[in-house]
């Protein structure tokens, strides 16, 4: 998968590329990620990217011509990509748009500055994406978050066990982990992950996590379709919580 970012600070976006998981895979050829500095699309001396708005108002507009520039130097030596605009107007980023956005070949994410950018650029932009309700100084955060999460949706970066456990995966939270030692504290590892029962092990962690999501996002429980394994856990569940009440 080939991703792209353009951005003013293409330094601070750089590092997204050069740590974990994912400088594994853009060193093991699964992922390319570029970073494009949009004042190399000016023309100018000084590398002007933002002007006056017109109608007046406060602060500063990205300027359209540098990103038109850069769109015709991407399509004619890559081809057309999917384009995502940061904005705290798009839909809001979750586990699914992550799963959506990593089906595509190529993903450009454009990260926005100052008040705004140009509404013309809105012309190249496929999908604007919010990863919360509140505006950050610049679009650099979110689409660095935007990579790392599309990242692990991408064959071969990440176990695929590892994603199908992650929490949201299947609209519930994740279960308890532990590892060594196996008492801390006072504070000792359940036994039944120590059992070997492989079997037990699985009923406890999907029971855990069905108790989680109930507890702290009821709203993906509600939305969540129940396999067998999830009716095994809740009668198990039930049953722990009636002796409890005795």
């Amino acid at each position: 998968m080939r991703i792209g970012i353009v951005t003013i600070f293409p330094d601070f976006v750089k590092v997204i590329k050069e740590y974990g998981v994912i400088a594994q895979a853009v060193e093991n050829g699964l992922l390319q990620i570029d970073v494009f500095n949009l004042r190399d699309f000016t023309t100018d001396k000084h590398k002007v990217v933002d002007d006056y708005p017109y109608g007046g108002g406060p602060g500063m507009v990205m300027k359209p011509e540098p990103f038109f520039r850069f769109f015709e130097f991407y399509t004619s030596n890559y081809g057309k990509p999917y384009v995502v605009l940061t904005s705290p107007q798009g839909r809001r980023f979750d586990n699914k748009v992550a799963m959506e956005l990593a089906t595509r070949e190529q993903l450009v994410i454009i990260c926005g500055r100052y008040e705004g950018i140009d509404e013309r650029v809105m012309k190249f932009v496929d999908d604007e994406i919010s990863i919360g309700d509140y505006v950050l100084t610049g679009g650099e955060l979110p689409a660095m978050i935007i990579v790392d999460a599309v990242s692990r949706f991408v064959p071969g970066v990440v176990e695929e066990e590892s994603v199908k456990n992650d929490s949201f995966y299947n609209d519930l939270l994740d279960y308890p982990h532990f590892t060594r030692p196996r008492e801390i504290n006072g504070l000792t590892v359940p036994e039944v992950l120590v059992s070997g029962n492989h079997e037990e092990v699985e009923l406890w962690r999907r029971k855990e996590s069905l108790k989680k999501t109930m507890l702290k996002r009821p709203d993906l429980f509600l939305k969540h379709q129940f396999d067998e394994l999830d009716k095994k856990a809740l009668i198990s569940l039930f049953k722990e919580l009636m002796k409890d009440a005795r």
